[in-house]
């Protein structure tokens, strides 16, 4: 059963009081497939009862994405305890649609390209990141040409330029994604990078990343730690420079057997793989210490 999460219970700060001990953490989640899930990607066991849920989006009136209950609960836990960042290569209009139930300090979109502060973008780090894309990858109209050559072969549904900055396919189906290792390759050498999540592809400046914005948002919070959580490769960076990694047990990074020395890889795939990666990094907020850097 899906229960929509009211706008009422959005905290804009966190409580001094709900503080855990020892050092300040920043955390830093990935949105889809790592906290918020679309039914077809819940990946529950066969037969499995389907948990209580929250609704977390919508779209043209339609619940469109979910979290556990649990997992809304630890959110807001996480959001009071230290500072939450969510972190998403969805455009800013796509990330406007999504109530996690609090109003974080910092949001990154865009795959990096947006770093919204109070729920506004800081216009200067949008110029700097255009900048390190005009001078150091193969121009966007190029790239959207290759991906309209891709969509001529049938199997993309929908494809998109993300905010300026980025091209997206979504595919009809998963399993009709082409090979796609020789463009990547192509791609690479232009300063682009390619990745399959799901039944979407992302072609990518190389420069145009989430750790690069996270890196930025841990500057102005100053010394803390740092959590993240992500499920694909564009979550990669982040997650290595990270104090405490945690991936769900699904998604590309699993595909790629990806791993890291302080990473930690849920048990559970899909939508209880979601609430278990909040538990873990709960749980090691609450020990009062972290590992070192």
């Amino acid at each position: 059963m899906a229960y929509s999460w009211a706008i009422s219970t959005w905290t804009s700060a966190p409580s001094p009081a709900a503080a855990l001990p020892g050092p300040r953490w920043v955390v830093a989640c990935d949105l889809d497939q790592t906290l918020i899930y679309s039914r077809r990607s819940f990946r529950l066991p066969p037969g499995a009862v389907e948990p209580e849920l929250v609704t977390v989006e919508h779209i043209d009136g339609e619940p469109a994405a979910f979290c556990t209950t649990g997992a809304a609960e630890l959110i807001a836990k996480l959001h009071a305890a230290a500072t939450l960042v969510p972190v998403t290569t969805r455009t800013r209009a796509q990330y406007e649609r999504v109530d996690l139930g609090v109003r974080p300090r910092y949001a990154i979109t865009t795959n990096g390209g947006h770093l919204l502060v109070d729920g506004r973008p800081d216009e200067a780090w949008a110029a700097r990141i255009r900048e390190r894309i005009a001078t150091g990858a193969r121009p966007l109209a190029d790239v959207w040409a290759i991906a309209q050559r891709l969509a001529a072969d049938g199997w993309v549904r929908v494809s998109r330029v993300a905010d300026d900055l980025f091209v997206y396919l979504v595919a009809y189906e998963r399993d009709g994604i082409p090979d796609l290792s020789g463009l990547a390759a192509s791609l690479a050498a232009d300063g682009w990078g390619l990745s399959a999540q799901g039944r979407k592809v992302y072609l990518v400046p190389a420069v145009l990343t989430k750790e690069a914005a996270l890196a930025e948002v841990m500057r102005r919070a100053g010394p803390a730690r740092l959590a993240a959580a992500g499920d694909s490769l564009l979550d990669a960076g982040m997650l290595a420079g990270a104090d405490l990694a945690v991936r769900p047990a699904h998604g590309e990074l699993d595909e790629h057997r990806w791993t890291h020395p302080n990473l930690r890889v849920t048990t559970a795939p899909g939508l209880h793989g979601g609430q278990e990666l909040l538990e873990i990094i709960e749980a090691e907020l609450a020990t009062g210490h972290g590992p070192d850097r």
